[in-house]
């Protein structure tokens, strides 16, 4: 083989050997590079993760903060209600003489009107005059139709407005 040949068929080979050689370091660089950005998104991920724990904690100590409060406020709430006593209005407790018709379910004694209220719904129960299907109905039986002016059918609201009339 003439020399001239044999030196470019050296030339040749290098040149494939560099490109060979170029390869591998570009492809070494590039997994390198795939490495770090791996790295860096791991990083990321967990700077990420860290911060939402970050967060998290915040809301939950917000919460107990929170609560600890509303127990401060409810317990400084019932130590007020403690101190002031609800003092009931005299009107409704003064003694109040009943009429003949209504003191033929209640008594005849003189009572408060709270205490009369009481006595009728005792009455009222005991004796099942409350409307099955309409609880807010009262079913008038003998002794209560005159105290109900005679209606046999009347309602919670209309019955306390009737009975007034009855005392005095």
């Amino acid at each position: 083989m003439p020399a001239k040949k044999r030196a470019a068929k050296k030339k040749a080979k290098k040149k494939t050997a560099r490109k060979k050689v170029a390869k591998k370091k570009t492809a070494k660089k590039k997994t390198a590079k795939k490495r770090t950005a791996k790295k860096k998104t791991a990083k990321k991920k967990a700077k990420k993760k860290t911060a939402r724990k970050k967060v998290a904690k915040k809301k939950t100590a917000k919460k107990k903060t929170a609560k600890k409060k509303t127990a401060r406020k409810k317990v400084a709430k019932k130590k007020a209600r403690k101190k002031v006593k609800r003092k009931p209005n005299p009107a409704f407790m003064r003694p109040m003489t009943a009429s003949l018709a209504l003191q033929a379910v209640v008594g005849s004694r003189p009572l408060p009107r709270t205490q009369i209220t009481k006595k009728l719904w005792d009455y009222i129960k005991k004796n099942k005059l409350q409307d099955n299907i309409n609880r807010r109905m009262i079913n008038a039986d003998a002794l209560l139709r005159p105290v109900f002016g005679g209606k046999t059918k009347v309602s919670m609201f209309e019955m306390t407005k009737l009975v007034s009339k009855h005392l005095s």
